[in-house]
Parts: C-alpha cells; structure tokens; sequence
C-alpha cells in the first residue's frame, strides 16, 4: 500500500492558516505542531498495519495473540495527547494533522462515538460465544474478546484519532484499559484531545485503581501537550452573540445561522455543502441535519416532536460541544409531551456542559404557558438563563465526576 506524501506537513498547514488571519500567534500551539510534524515525519516511513494482514479474514475467532507483531509494537513511534482549556485548539489542531497525515488506514472519530462501537463489538461477541456454547452443550469455553477487537481495529486503522477522550462511565473505564493495551500492543497510533491531563481521567470514578494502569499506558505510548494558551477561540467566536434569540422569524433564523458559519469556520455562501450526520442509539439511527467541529443544528420538531428520549439526548450532548436548536414555541397542555421531551434534552445538554444556541417563540421565562410539569419546567428555565452565562460558556464540554 503505497502512502500518500505530497501533502505539506501540519507545520506548513498552520503557517498558512496563521498568514490568512485564520489563527492568532500562540506559543502553545506552536510547540503542539512541532509535536505534530514530527510525528507526521515518523509516519512517513511507518508500515500501515492492515496492508501487512490483508490476505486474513476476521470472520473467524483468531487466538489471543496470533496477529500481535510485538517488534512493530516496540518501535512504533509515540502518539500524541493534546490537553488543556475549552476553546485553544486542540480539535482543529488534531484535524489538520489528520488531514495530510502519510497513513491511509485512519480513522477521526469522537471518543464517545468510538466506545459505542467498542460496546457494540463486545456484544456481537458475546453473543457468538453463547452460540458457540449452545452448539457444544454449554461445555465451550469462553474466550476474551478484547484481544480479537482490538486486532480488528487495528487492522481498519493504524492511525487513530479521538476527539474528546473523557472517561466518565465505569463500563467504558475497565474496557479502555485492557482495549489501549492490546491496541498499544499491535503498535497502532494513538492522537486524542482532552480538556483534562491524564492524571485527571475518572477522576473520582467507582473502582479508580482498576484504572490507573491505563493513564500509565496513556503516559508512556503518548507524548503530553498541554494547550493552555492565551485565545480561547471557541469563546471568541460566541462573544457578542446571542445565545437566546426570539420570536421566531427570519431576522432571528439568520442570526442563527451566522453564529453557526461563525463558530464552525466555514463561509455563508457554502452553506449548501455542510454535511449531515448520523449518530447511532441502542442500535436506532438518528439523523443530524447539519453538524461540522463539533456544532450540531436541529429542529425543535426533530428533537422534541418526534418520540425520543434520554438516550438520544446523552449522545448528542456526548457528541457534541455545541448545539443550536431552531423553533421552539410556548409550551401548554397541547404539546405537553413535546415539553417533557425538552425538559430532559436541556437537563442532558446541562450536565454535560453543551453550549445551547436557539430561537423561540417568546422569552425563556415564558416558555412554559400552561401544563402539569410547571415545577419541573422552572428548573428548566434556570438552566436556559445560566446556560447564556459567561461562567458557563467557557466551562470545558463534558460531563464531571463528582466527589
């Protein structure tokens, strides 16, 4: 498999983006991508790990160990952990190294997005291992899918790169440290951003010692750096915006809109090429009309009007740093249900620290005319008031763990 190396390195990339005013000069992100270009020039010569197993087929339960190539493993070179505050970077610093890294087997993917297809994997295994147990009378022994998982993927992807590694769940804390061993293991790269160093990961989690072996892989295999720098871009970009836009009309809508371009980097003329997305819960599709750097765009109707719950609600405030929603109207006995549906979307977005952009019919503290969840709709009201904060706008996205 021949690698592509006519594209500049990252280093190249972000002097052009500093020189169009794209960027502000930032000693931070200046030491990042050095971090960045070397590891783009280590790549270079670094063998892809699926175009050494093409001819295997993985529709077969390989024993634990049959693929590892420990030798590769030993001199792969070292990935990269980019941690630091809300809004300096470290998204679009990871995207640009992704877009002309010298790997074609690569694979960009949002860290909660990643350990849904962890889970997934884990299930289909699992239920193969009762198949298997059923074929021979329940006498068939049970085999550890995480080595064969962690082969699979490295055989998609050499180069992986999680957006938003957080760890906030106990299943998802006590898969990841066995998972980055075995991926570690089959010398596969790993480039993630996080607003937290690794030190801080399940900060406060059930069972945390369990985990701990894990930051110390994450120490090793990656080099740490930190992105703490003066700009704060994603602020910047909201600074002097509404987040809170009503009545509903077209003056409104296009406010929206321009918040939207604004925030995602992209130019008003194309709006026509912004793509769609689609999120996958408990095994349902669920259809994002818009979405680019972490910027969401929904109907009222979509979220709400459809019979949707809290699961749909977490992974888009997992997905997602940013949510604009457009068209919600006053609330009574008629769209009661469609009320309750808000009250959890909002209570998600909340404790997962989302930044909530919407228009409405009429004012927050109006929202709710008439209907039996008057008290629970206050709670609600409070937190469309606190989300339009400057405290809560530069808190970093993602849920904390609490003592």
């Amino acid at each position: 498999m021949q690698k592509d190396t006519k594209n500049n390195g990252p280093e190249a990339e972000y002097q052009t983006l500093l020189q169009i005013g794209e960027l502000k000069p930032d000693a931070d992100q200046a030491r990042a991508v050095a971090v960045l270009e070397q590891l783009y020039r280590e790549l270079i010569d670094y063998p892809e790990i699926g175009s050494q197993r093409s001819s295997f087929s993985f529709k077969k339960w390989w024993p634990a160990g049959f693929l590892r190539w420990s030798n590769k493993a030993q001199h792969a070179p070292k990935g990269i952990y980019l941690y630091g505050g809300v809004g300096r970077g470290k998204s679009m610093l990871m995207d640009l190294f992704f877009s002309v890294a010298p790997i074609t087997a690569k694979r960009r993917t949002h860290f909660h997005e990643f350990m849904l297809d962890i889970h997934a994997r884990l299930k289909e295994r699992h239920e193969l291992s009762a198949q298997k147990r059923a074929q021979h009378g329940g006498h068939a022994q049970d085999e550890d899918p995480i080595p064969f998982i962690a082969q699979q993927i490295a055989h998609e992807s050499t180069l992986l790169c999680f957006d938003e590694l957080q760890v906030t769940d106990i299943a998802d804390a006590m898969v990841l440290a066995r998972l980055f061993k075995e991926l570690f293991a089959q010398g596969v790269i790993i480039i993630a951003t996080s607003n937290r160093p690794p030190e801080e990961l399940y900060k406060n989690g059930l069972n945390r010692q369990r985990f701990l072996p894990c930051i110390e892989q994450i120490k090793q295999k990656l080099t740490m750096v930190p992105l703490d720098g003066p700009n704060d871009y994603r602020y910047n970009r909201l600074k002097g915006a509404e987040t809170y836009y009503f009545p509903i009309n077209p003056e409104t809508t296009a406010q929206l809109s321009a918040t939207f371009f604004r925030l995602t980097d992209r130019r008003v003329e194309d709006r026509d090429k912004v793509p769609s997305e689609e999120l996958k819960v408990q095994g349902r599709t669920l259809f994002v009309p818009k979405a680019a750097r972490g910027v969401a765009v929904f109907s009222f109707k979509r979220l709400c009007a459809n019979p949707l719950g809290s699961a749909d609600y977490l992974t888009i405030a997992r997905t997602y740093h940013t949510v604009i929603m457009v068209a919600i109207p006053q609330f009574n006995e008629q769209n009661n249900d469609e009320a309750k549906r808000f009250v959890t979307l909002i209570d998600a977005l909340y404790e997962h620290n989302v930044k909530f952009l919407c228009s409405a019919a009429v004012p927050a503290q109006s929202l709710y005319a008439a209907g039996d969840i008057r008290f629970e709709f206050e709670r609600t009201i409070s937190r469309l008031m606190e989300m339009q904060s400057e405290d809560y706008l530069t808190r970093g996205h993602g849920k904390v763990i609490q003592d």
